[in-house]
Parts: C-alpha cells; structure tokens; sequence
C-alpha cells in the first residue's frame, strides 16, 4: 500500500464521482479505477459500492475514510515539523534544569528564546545532576543548567558559566537563629542540618563534605530530601536547618529565612552544558539568551 492509494480513495470518497475525482487529481479515470481497486484486493474487502451511476461508500468505506484521513494529516502534520526544523525555525528543544540553581536564569532564558523562535517548543525537565550528566550523553537532553563541577571532569561536553552562587544558611522563621546577620560554623553543631538526596545529588554531598571538613564537624544529614519544595517544607516545619544557594529565596518566598555565613564558602558557578557538537542557530540562540538572562539577573 501507498500513499497515492490513499489519497486516489479518499479523494473519489469525497467526489463520489470517479470522474471528477480524476480530473481533480490530474489523472486518467481509468488509472484512478484501477487504483482505488488494487487497494480493495490489498484490503480484503470492498470501500466503494458502485453502480452504472453512482458510487458510494461501503460500511467499511466510511471507516476507513476517517482513518485513511487522519494518516494524511498526521503525515502532513509531521512533513510541516520536520521541514521547520531542518530550516531551524520549528522542532524542540530539551533541557534539564535544577530549580533552586535556575530559578533567576530559566524564566527569562524562556521568554527571550520563545520571542526569537516561536515555533520551536522549549521541554524541560527538573533532574538530578546524574541524570542531566547522562541525559546530555545520551542525546535526551540538549541543554543542562547545571554546576561546572558536573560536567568539567566528563569528556565531551562544553560548559559556560553564566553565574555565581553564593551559599546560605536556611533556618524556618521561628528559629531561634533567625534573627543573627550571619552564622559561624560553630553554631551549627547544636543543629539538625536537612538536606537534599545525597545519593540524587552527589554534588551536593560532595560540597557540605568539604565545608564540614574546613569547619572540624563531620556531616551527617538526620533528613535527606528529593526536591526543593520538601527540603523547604521541612526547614519551614523546623524540623532542621540547611545549608543551600542564595537562589533558594526565589523559590521559598518568605516561608523560610536564609542568613550569611561568617567563614568564607566557596562559591557554585552555574551555568549552561551541552554535548560537544556544532550548535544549529537556534541552539546557539538559546545560550546567548541564557547569557543575557544573567547579564539582567
């Protein structure tokens, strides 16, 4: 079967009239006959019932119009996506995304790429920095906003930094602490500390290790978190405290509050990570638009 069987059927369906239908489809009448027939045998059963003067659609005919139909339009459909996105204007872009990190980057990033290129779709995807890792490698992602200490030890990825983040203390609003302009250290070894998933977020652990170490405590999380708003939730509920990047107050709002810490933390550089390639326009569009969003931030 062929598409031009398709098309000859639904086209004499729609005419009711083989005729016209040739005429339509600038072919000879018998060529169409013959046709709309080879695609019946193909079938198995009869789409036209037809007499000396008319012609009309069997029980099966009209189904398989209606199926016959949206095929066409799915193809043409398809035809029109794949065409837009060989001229870069159209198609989809996926990106990974670690909220707290991205918060201040990801809504203008959006908005200046959508304005630019309005027709191709932005898919995002809130993941681990493991899965954003093997997400790039594996060709599901095509952009992460990420930490430079994710990507600067793997082979075959590019990286630009976009921006710093400084590192914050997060205590609910009752906490007895949140009232100090910064915290020590050793404040904190009366704590509970939270946190996020150290098995999801292996940076993570790998910075609270280092910044525990420097300070003389051991780390120990009594509660490990899968995503922001939980971790929130739980510093809000005071069941801890946590150690997090200044964007955090974007996403908590005024549910928690965040304080500077008195010793000096490294900072995070988050930035924006691909698979080493050559970049189409619409690619190197979003990353500039990326790199705009934090010249604003």
């Amino acid at each position: 079967m062929e598409l031009r069987h398709l098309r000859y059927f639904i086209e004499v369906a729609l005419e009711e009239n083989v005729t016209r239908a040739a005429e339509k489809l600038h072919v000879s009448q018998p060529a169409l006959s013959r046709q709309v027939r080879d695609l019946e045998e193909e079938l198995g059963f009869s789409l036209l019932e037809r007499s000396a003067k008319s012609i009309s659609l069997t029980e099966a005919g009209r189904v398989f119009l209606d199926e016959a139909s949206e095929v066409l339009k799915r193809l043409e459909k398809g035809i029109a996506v794949a065409r837009e996105a060989a001229e870069g204007e159209g198609g989809e872009l996926h990106v990974g995304y670690a909220p707290s990190l991205t918060v201040k980057i990801l809504p203008p990033t959006i908005r200046a790429f959508q304005a630019a290129f309005p027709k191709v779709r932005v898919k995002l995807h809130d993941l681990s920095s493991e899965e954003m890792v093997a997400g790039l490698r594996n060709g599901e992602l095509d952009f992460a906003f990420m930490l430079d200490s994710e990507v600067r030890s793997s082979l075959g990825f590019r990286f630009v930094a976009l921006k710093e983040e400084g590192l914050r203390l997060a205590v609910g609003n009752e906490h007895e602490l949140a009232g100090a302009g910064k915290v020590a250290f050793s404040q904190l070894k009366k704590e509970t500390l939270v946190g996020f998933n150290l098995q999801e977020y292996p940076e993570y652990g790998n910075l609270l290790g280092r910044i525990f170490r420097s300070g003389g405590k051991k780390l120990r999380l009594a509660e490990e978190h899968e995503s922001v708003s939980s971790l929130v939730a739980a510093v809000e509920a005071g069941m801890g405290v946590a150690i997090v990047t200044e964007s955090l107050s974007c996403v908590a709002g005024g549910r928690v509050t965040l304080l500077e810490l008195a010793e000096e933390a490294e900072c995070l550089v988050v930035g924006i990570a691909w698979k080493e390639r050559a970049l189409s326009a619409k690619e190197l569009a979003f990353c500039e638009k990326a790199k705009a969003a934090c010249d604003l931030a």
